[in-house]
């Protein structure tokens, strides 16, 4: 006859019930944390740019890639960037090298996007693909080809090469003229594959991920496995996005790790902290999720305010030889949209009829679709901000092909007739 439970049996069954059930709990909870950053980042960036009418581009990190050699070697950004990028970029960098590639996991919009649909794709039952690790391998050597790629043809052709095929831009743009049928062609393959199959673009063809990969590897916090501990089931390598093979390994080094923390939310011995996150030097001391996503808003929300606050132009371009003591103008030019208009300011000024100014030395610009901040550096001892707004505003002669050209550009409180209370 089977005996019945004693008391002490009893209380170990209801210790281990409520140990499970603060476990379940954990879980959800961890996951909801970052299911909650993804769709209020999403949220974020789809308010801007559809209803506030913000430009994306000007926040994109990788757009701080594309744009760095003409800013260095030329002091121009590409159109429809600004030096924005180089601050969000600082500050993605930043948390990779603090958190790994969380960017990737807490706020890609794309990222967000196809986690959603694989999590869809699951609901309606449709088979999921598995991607042997060898072949995985093997595939996500495809990114650093595509950031290549796109870096060459942007650079030798000083646009945006990739806005035309972008899945990132198809989502989240205002679909204007600047975008191709190839972007939506893209976006559709990567979207119907994303159903069966998780993160292929971001694991495989993503350039950013391809950039963040080298600092990520030596990213501070890292998933520990205590082998003491682990009861080797092999869930935490089963959960994991980018197909690491955490049961097998003490330390997670590979540099495609996102922190996503699934890993450490499927571990069935998470009391025993078989699974911890934190930073190398110290594997027993676990940091909490919290803490990921305050230095993660820390990093990106720091370099945004940065970029407010020391604002860098967009636009720059000297002459001559810099004397001892220069002047300088601020001007609010109308029409100064992009590099392209701003290099048709510097044609204006460079102007060799009645109103050429021959001392200015630079021009520094914001370009922006309002009006444009300009900064005018120039020797006063040969001319005087007079001269160079009306060499900004008068039309020019153009003696080569004998006609007048009109200038586009009007300056906030300048008249240039002298008819109202502008500047004279």
């Amino acid at each position: 006859m089977l005996g019945l439970p004693d008391a002490g049996q009893l209380r170990q069954r209801r210790r281990r019930l409520t140990s499970h059930r603060m476990r379940r709990g954990a879980v959800t909870g961890m996951k909801l944390k970052r299911r909650v950053v993804q769709l209020a980042f999403l949220a974020l960036v789809l308010v801007g740019v559809f209803v506030f009418g913000a430009n994306c581009e000007r926040w994109c990190p990788f757009g701080g890639v594309e744009a760095l050699y003409g800013y260095a070697t030329e002091g121009n950004m590409l159109c429809s960037l600004a030096t924005s990028n180089f601050f969000i970029l600082g500050g993605v960098l930043a948390a990779t090298l603090l958190l790994r590639r969380a960017f990737c996991s807490y706020m890609c919009p794309l990222g967000t996007i196809a986690e959603g649909l694989y999590a869809a794709g699951r609901r309606l039952r449709i088979p999921a693909i598995h991607v042997p690790p060898a072949v995985d391998r093997v595939l996500s050597l495809g990114k650093y080809v595509v950031l290549a790629v796109i870096l060459a043809l942007t650079w030798q052709a000083g646009e945006l090469i990739f806005r035309g095929f972008d899945p990132c831009y198809a989502l989240i743009s205002r679909h204007g003229t600047d975008i191709t049928y190839w972007a939506y062609v893209v976006s559709a393959a990567i979207s119907v594959v994303s159903l069966a199959l998780m993160l292929p673009f971001c694991r495989w063809f993503c350039p950013l991920a391809a950039v963040l990969d080298p600092f990520s590897r030596f990213g501070l916090a890292r998933v520990h496995r205590n082998t003491e501990t682990c009861h080797d089931c092999g869930r935490c390598a089963r959960s994991c996005p980018a197909q690491i093979p955490v049961d097998r390994l003490t330390v997670v080094t590979a540099a495609r790790c996102t922190s996503c923390l699934n890993c450490v939310d499927s571990c069935p011995a998470q009391g025993a902290k078989a699974l911890t996150w934190g930073p190398s030097s110290r594997p027993g001391r676990q940091w909490s999720q919290a803490a990921l996503i305050g230095l993660l808003l820390a990093c990106t929300s720091g370099a945004v305010a940065a970029s407010y606050l020391f604002p860098m132009p967009s636009f720059s371009r000297a002459r001559g030889v810099r004397p001892a003591e220069v002047a300088t103008v601020e001007l609010a030019i109308g029409d100064v949209t992009c590099r392209g208009r701003a290099n048709l300011l510097f044609y204006f000024l460079e102007r060799d009829d009645s109103f050429l100014v021959p001392g200015y030395l630079k021009v520094e610009a914001w370009p922006d679709p309002g009006t444009a901040d300009v900064r005018v550096t120039y020797d006063a001892a040969q001319t005087d901000a007079a001269a160079i707004k009306r060499a900004v505003t008068e039309p020019y002669y153009d003696v080569l092909a004998d006609y007048w050209r009109m200038s586009p550009f009007s300056i906030e409180g300048y008249d240039a007739l002298g008819l109202g209370d502008g500047i004279p």
